[in-house]
C-alpha cells in the first residue's frame, strides 16, 4: 500500500492511497473460488459451474465489494501509518486509471488540530462569596407570600400593585386585528405584563370607568404589521383589586406543604434552598469565567466538521424546545454558527487540559453531584441511591464532573480573588 498525504488547507489533509494489484486479484480470486462452490446456474450442477463462467457472472460484482471493503480497511491503516488524527469522515474518490488491474484513491478529510495550551497559570477569576442576611430572607419570604396572596375589591383609584380586571378592544385605523381584544383580562400594575402605555393607562382608574387611549408598539414587536405602529384602545374596568398578603405564621408554612416544624421550619427550609441557589449560581458563574478566559488565552482554529455536527445538534435542539416536528420549520442552521464554533473550541480546549494533567472521574465527586441534584427531594437519599445504582445516568453524569475538575484544575493553578456580595444584588444583578 502506497501512501502520500498533503496539506490543503490548516487542518484539511488530502491522502492518495494506491492499493497493490497482488492484493486485489488474490481477494478476488479467493471470493470467486468460494462462490463457485455453491453456485447455481441454468445448464450446470451446483459447485460444477466453470471458473470463466463464474468470473463472466460474479466477477464485476465482487470486484466491487472487494475494493469497497478494501478502501475502508486501507484508509484505517494509512492514517495510523501516517499518524493522522481524521476529525470526521472522508470524502473519497476512486480514481479512473487505465490499468484495470491497479487501483488507487484519493481520501479528504480535516483532522484534529494539536493543542498546546498557554497562559494556564495568568487565567484570572473572581469568585463570588454570597451572604445572605435577614433582608435578603425577608425579600425572600416577601416573594413567596406573594405566591399565596389573595385578591380583595376596592372602592378606590388603581395604584402600584393592584390588579385590575379590564375588557379592551383595539385597533388600527379602525380597523380590529388579531390579539387585539380581551374580556375579563387580570393585569397587576407594576409588573409590566403589558406594553407601557397600556399599562400607564390603567393606573388611577376606578371599578366601572370607560377609557381610550393610545399605545406605541415598539419596532421590534413580534407581530410585522404592529411593530413601530400607534394603536387605539378602548378599556371598561370591572373591578380593582388589592392583594392580601398572608400572615409569616404555621398557615404559609402549611401553604407551602412544611408539614412539621412551622414558621421555624419553613424560614430554615427557605434559607437553605436559597443557598442551594447561590451556590448553584455562582458555580455557573465562575465556569463562565474560566471557559471565556480559556477561549481568550487559547485561540485555536477548529475542524468544520465538527463545527457544522454541533451546529445540526443545536438545531435539533431547538426545534425539541420549540416543539416543531418538520424540518422545514426549524431555525436556520446558520443562527447556530457563532455558538457552535465556541462550544467545539472549549470541548477541545477541556479535553486538552484533562489529557495534559492526566485527569480522571473521581467516583466520589460524582456521588457528590448526584447529591446535589436530589438535594431538593423529600427523600433525597433514597433517589442519590436510585441514581447511583443506574449505569446509564452515572455515566451521563461522569463527563460534567470530569469538566468540573478541569475548571477546578484551572482555579487551583489560576489567579484566583474572592469579592463578598449579597444574595438578592447576586441573584437579581
Amino acid at each position: 500500500m502506497q501512501v502520500t498525504v498533503e496539506s490543503t488547507g490548516t487542518l484539511e489533509r488530502r491522502m492518495r492511497v494506491e492499493l497493490p494489484a497482488e492484493r486485489i486479484k488474490q481477494e478476488v480470486d479467493s471470493r470467486l473460488k468460494s462462490v463457485g462452490r455453491t453456485a447455481k446456474l441454468k445448464g450446470f450442477r451446483p459447485g460444477k459451474v466453470p471458473p470463466k463462467v463464474v468470473r463472466q457472472r460474479y466477477g464485476k460484482q465482487i470486484r466491487q465489494e472487494v475494493l469497497s471493503e478494501l478502501m475502508q480497511k486501507s484508509y484505517t491503516d494509512a492514517v495510523m501509518q501516517e499518524n493522522l488524527k481524521p476529525a470526521g469522515g472522508p470524502k473519497i474518490e476512486p480514481e479512473v486509471s487505465k490499468d484495470k488491474d491497479s487501483f488507487a484513491y484519493v481520501a479528504t478529510f480535516e483532522i484534529m488540530p494539536r493543542i498546546e495550551l498557554k497562559d494556564l497559570d495568568k487565567i484570572k477569576i473572581e469568585v463570588p462569596e454570597v451572604t445572605i442576611d435577614d433582608s435578603d430572607l425577608d425579600d425572600m419570604i416577601l416573594k413567596l407570600r406573594k405566591q399565596k396572596a389573595s385578591w380583595e375589591s376596592v372602592e378606590r383609584k388603581s395604584a402600584e400593585g393592584d390588579r385590575v380586571i379590564v375588557d379592551f378592544t383595539g385597533t388600527l385605523k379602525g380597523e380590529a386585528f388579531d390579539g387585539g381584544t380581551g374580556t375579563e383580562v387580570p393585569v397587576v400594575l407594576g409588573e409590566g405584563q403589558m406594553l407601557p402605555d397600556f399599562e400607564k393607562a390603567l393606573f388611577g382608574i376606578k371599578a366601572g370607568e370607560e377609557k381610550s387611549f393610545k399605545v406605541k408598539f415598539p419596532k421590534d414587536y413580534h407581530a410585522a404589521d404592529l411593530a413601530g405602529k400607534k394603536v387605539d384602545f378602548a378599556i371598561r374596568t370591572h373591578r380593582v383589586e388589592e392583594q392580601v398578603l398572608p400572615e409569616v405564621d404555621d398557615s404559609l408554612a402549611e401553604a407551602f406543604e412544611v408539614k412539621e416544624g412551622g414558621i421555624e421550619q419553613f424560614m430554615q427550609d427557605v434559607r437553605e434552598n436559597m443557598r442551594r441557589e447561590s451556590d448553584a449560581k455562582v458555580k455557573a458563574d465562575v465556569r463562565e469565567q474560566v471557559m471565556a478566559a480559556l477561549l481568550e488565552a487559547n485561540d485555536i482554529e477548529i475542524p468544520n466538521t465538527l463545527k457544522h455536527q454541533e451546529m445540526h445538534s443545536m438545531q435539533h435542539e431547538a426545534m425539541q424546545r420549540m416543539g416543531i416536528e418538520d424540518h422545514d420549520q426549524a431555525p436556520p442552521i446558520e443562527n447556530f454558527a457563532e455558538m457552535a464554533a465556541k462550544r467545539v473550541r472549549l470541548s477541545l480546549l477541556v479535553s486538552q487540559l484533562i489529557s495534559d494533567q492526566d485527569l480522571s472521574v473521581d467516583a466520589d465527586k460524582v456521588r457528590e453531584r448526584v447529591e446535589e441534584m436530589c438535594a431538593g427531594y423529600e427523600n433525597a437519599e433514597d433517589m442519590v441511591n436510585l441514581y447511583m445504582s443506574n449505569p446509564q445516568v452515572v455515566q451521563q453524569i461522569e463527563p460534567m464532573v470530569l469538566e468540573q475538575q478541569a475548571i477546578d484544575w484551572l482555579l487551583e493553578n489560576g489567579k484566583t480573588s474572592k469579592k463578598k456580595v449579597g444574595f438578592t444584588k447576586f441573584m437579581n444583578p
